[in-house]
């Protein structure tokens, strides 16, 4: 489904990706784990085309992305869902206008068409009847549910979660990897999961991938992960200050 290739992304002095190497499968859930300011976020950015790389490939279902001009990127990137790290919800909006407004922008379905969808989407993330509350009036875990109905109201086939268990309770979160699965039985979608927190990546990934210094290091299912020899991945899965990954 996806495929990147040697991709590097510089941002001055300051390197971020150097030569990651990555395969999302149709049907997958692939979590992406690594420190905070590893190059996670940047990498999902380049997936859905926000960034542009210095160097490498990305390649949606055969289709090489990167070299794309816009127009042409755009009839690709529809295929995604996205649900970002801070939700992004505009204040000034009902729960159902945030919902509804990439397909107001970006489609040209009735306005029967795009509030049957916003009301399957929200049912879908457990906010049925919430159409008109304001995002002031939502829980953090209720935003992030809002953030999810909007990222699949086009009913996608790759939905990417950026960090979709940051700022919220450990109870909230548990519910959001219950989505995560859920979205993935019922809307038969490949995922990617941008996380730090591998409780989460246990829960929901089929195969998780540990991002460190602008490289993957190891691709492989949960308890492989789990077991791995590798000092680095062996660090970062149970928390230890000491290692060879820096912590300051």
């Amino acid at each position: 489904m996806i495929r990147i290739v040697d991709l590097h992304k510089a941002f001055g002095r300051k390197k971020v990706l150097q030569g990651v190497n990555l395969d999302l499968k149709q049907g997958e859930t692939l979590a992406v784990i690594g420190q905070s300011g590893s190059g996670k976020s940047v990498l999902i950015k380049h997936i859905i085309g926000i960034l542009r790389p210095d160097k490498g490939q990305i390649f949606v279902d055969g289709v090489e992305i990167t070299s794309l001009k816009d127009d042409e990127l755009h009839k690709i990137i529809r295929r995604f869902g996205m649900l970002f790290q801070g939700v992004a919800l505009f204040d000034s909006m009902t729960v159902a206008q945030n919902v509804g407004f990439g397909l107001e922008r970006y489609t040209d379905f009735s306005k029967e068409r795009i509030q049957e969808l916003v009301v399957e989407s929200l049912d879908k993330v457990g906010l049925k009847g919430c159409e008109r509350l304001m995002p002031q009036e939502l829980s953090g875990g209720m935003r992030k549910r809002v953030g999810l109905a909007r990222a699949i109201a086009y009913r996608p086939d790759i939905i990417l979660y950026d960090e979709p268990s940051t700022g919220i309770d450990p109870i909230r979160a548990d519910a959001i990897n219950d989505l995560i699965n859920m979205m993935k039985r019922e809307m038969n979608v490949s995922t990617i999961v941008i996380t730090h927190d591998i409780v989460s990546a246990y829960k929901v990934a089929d195969r998780i991938a540990m991002l460190y210094e602008g490289k993957i290091v190891e691709a492989a299912a949960p308890e492989e992960i789990r077991n791995s020899k590798n000092p680095v991945i062996q660090q970062f899965i149970h928390g230890r200050a000491k290692g060879p990954i820096k912590n300051w």
